[in-house]
């Protein structure tokens, strides 16, 4: 059982303190209620720059991170769909330098031309490394683009087109941050080896006087059922011919969230699971393997990735995916498998909750999902799934009309 206090200043700022003596360290942790899904469709790829922003200096302060080296700690960020993660681990006597720097860049950024020009250049280098130049590096833009076609998930975090970035201006970004980097439309959460009392004086301290943002939160569009099957095959320079199959699915405040995250388990997650052990191990038909989920906070996507051998055609492949599919559509899972499942999701679950910084992000992640006593009857939830629960989410799920898929042929040289 994870305690914690939780209270709001007056400017709209959520915060939590959860303590734990057990630690020399504390770990401040800032989440942003903004992600891609927030973006214009023509602006797209703005909050994973501000990931880069927020570390180019503040108002008051040009350097962030050689701060937090001097005090002993380290930090970092990351940026999804949903929302921004910033976060902070540091000695427990050093918490203030965390604050203090936490709380000028959310008073404001220290906004110039330069700083933006260099951020931007950092970015557009990112998109050609991970997506331009990398094998398969365009398969979530061509996948999503597929799956989504009103729910801005259509486009992945890093963005639609570098030229959106590279055509970023100053006013944009100011009024980006000024919507979204705001107390009301944050959770700062402190966990470790602080008392609840001092970290209340302190949060107040620090960022008490900054004004609130009268944040509102943007409407977009729902997706609607997929009623027919999608396709895109690409001829690239890949070394393999590869699948990539996006299956709709349910929300993650859903109860079939957690049937279809243990039916990923049941398919890719292990040697003992099927795919490793028919797909890959016994038939020799993928070089690689997968099924995972999106995990969205918004009806996301259940993820089947694979890269054949050399010699064998897309369709044997493909049929053999269907054949695992359809038995998990077909028959139950035995009790010895799922408990299996469960043990080992109850076990990851149980062994985050060691680090303070995991259970820092954990609690944002939760109160923004809505409440952050979620983090305690996440492992419940898990344990609640049966069989049938698996076997329907399987039903639901793997149907033909809800699939996007990308096929990457690979050309010959």
């Amino acid at each position: 059982m994870i305690t914690f206090e939780r209270f709001k200043l007056a400017n709209g700022l959520t915060v939590i303190i959860h303590e734990d003596k057990s630690t020399p360290m504390v770990a401040v942790n800032v989440v942003y209620n903004v992600g891609s899904k927030y973006e214009e469709p023509d602006k797209t790829g703005f909050a994973h720059l501000f990931e880069h922003l927020m570390f180019g200096g503040s108002i008051n302060i040009p350097d962030f991170d050689d701060h937090i080296q001097d005090a002993g700690g380290e930090n970092n960020a990351f940026t999804n769909t949903d929302l921004t993660n910033f976060y902070e681990v540091l000695p427990a006597e050093n918490i203030e330098t965390a604050l203090w720097l936490e709380s000028d860049r959310m008073l404001q950024l220290r906004f110039s031309k330069k700083s933006l020009d260099t951020q931007k250049k950092v970015v557009i280098e990112e998109f050609k490394e991970t997506c331009l130049n990398e094998p398969y590096g365009d398969m979530w833009h061509h996948l999503s683009r597929l799956c989504y076609k009103v729910h801005p998930y259509q486009w992945p975090t890093i963005g639609k087109d570098m030229s959106h970035i590279a055509e970023a201006t100053l006013d944009q970004v100011k009024t980006f941050f000024y919507h979204y980097y705001r107390p009301d439309n944050a959770v700062l959460v402190l966990a470790g080896n602080i008392d609840v009392k001092k970290g209340i004086e302190l949060v107040e301290k620090w960022f008490g006087s900054i004004p609130a943002g009268h944040y509102t939160k943007p409407n977009y569009l729902y997706e609607p059922p997929q009623i027919e099957f999608r396709q895109d095959i690409l001829r690239q320079d890949v070394p393999h011919d590869a699948v990539y199959q996006g299956y709709h699915m349910a929300s993650r405040m859903d109860d079939g969230f957690y049937a279809c995250d243990l039916l990923s388990d049941v398919l890719a997650n292990g040697r003992s699971s099927r795919f490793y052990q028919r797909l890959y191990k016994e038939q020799e038909l993928f070089s690689t393997i997968d099924a995972f989920i999106s995990g969205t906070v918004d009806p996301g996507l259940f993820i089947i990735e694979g890269k054949t051998m050399p010699g064998i055609s897309m369709e044997k492949a493909k049929k053999a995916i269907k054949l695992e599919l359809d038995m998990l559509k077909n028959d139950l899972i035995s009790e010895q498998e799922l408990s299996k499942l469960k043990n080992s999701v109850e076990s990851s679950l149980l062994y985050s909750e060691v680090s303070v910084l995991n259970k820092a992000i954990s609690l944002a992640y939760f109160e923004v999902l809505g409440d952050a006593d979620m983090i305690n009857i996440e492992a419940e939830r898990y344990h609640n799934v049966t069989a049938e629960d698996i076997r329907n989410a399987a039903q639901q799920v793997f149907r033909e009309e809800n699939c996007s898929e990308v096929l990457y042929e690979a050309t010959e040289l």
